[in-house]
């Protein structure tokens, strides 16, 4: 295994946060990591460090210099919105070949093991024809699934790992990354348990200083 795609339930719930928590256990292990997020939305040139391309480089100890931003993130845009309605506000579109071919090749290149964070939820339309799910699909790789714990979660997550099985793509772990205010982890997390095909279900607490996130995902870590 030389990449994993790292998808989520919904967007906002910390697919770039458990990535790059994941990004820094791997590399203090002497992992060779690489990591792109090859896709963007919501793109402000001006709060690059804060975006989540930013936060992936540094995580990589990388500078965000335009050579390295395009390297991580080629797809960027500024609507807020899903690609397929984001790309047509710059007149634009995303070229899906393109995007698999790309990511194609920095999988055969990753010198150890590559990170793949996808855009938003598993089923975000890219353009008129292509999900993130098609996305994965092409590449078959494994997966990591992030969701939270707000109301409405468990049928988020259960979804999404319905969609992914029925593609055949290997679920490695599902993430729930605590919602403030939302349903007790603990509980969210048994719940899904019981459902998830025997996936392993990781809770990642919402006391979220680094060391304390690094720690919880240890077990996802493991598996990479």
């Amino acid at each position: 295994m030389n990449a994993v795609f790292v998808t989520g339930t919904g967007t906002d719930v910390g697919k770039t946060f458990v990535t790059a928590a994941l990004i820094r256990t791997l590399r203090a292990r002497g992992r060779g990591i690489e990591a792109l997020k090859p896709v963007a939305t919501g793109f402000d040139p001006a709060l690059i460090a804060g975006s989540d391309s930013g936060i992936l480089l540094a995580a990589l100890g990388r500078q965000v210099t335009p050579e390295t931003l395009d390297r991580v993130t080629p797809w960027r845009y500024a609507a807020p919105l899903s690609p397929d309605m984001a790309a047509p506000r710059e007149k634009r579109a995303l070229d899906f070949d393109a995007l698999v071919a790309f990511t194609r090749r920095a999988t055969a290149n990753a010198p150890d093991l590559l990170l793949i964070e996808g855009i938003g939820g598993v089923m975000v339309p890219l353009d008129e024809r292509h999900t993130v799910l098609d996305w994965i699909a092409a590449l078959d790789l494994p997966v990591l699934l992030v969701g939270g714990s707000y109301l409405g979660a468990l049928s988020h997550a259960l979804t999404a790992l319905e969609v992914l099985a029925a593609r055949n793509l290997k679920v490695l772990a599902t993430i729930i990354s605590e919602t403030p205010g939302g349903v007790d982890l603990a509980a969210t997390c048994a719940t899904i348990t019981r459902f998830s095909r025997e996936i392993a279900v990781v809770a990642l607490p919402r006391a979220r200083t680094t060391a304390a996130a690094e720690e919880a995902l240890k077990p996802v870590a493991n598996l990479l």
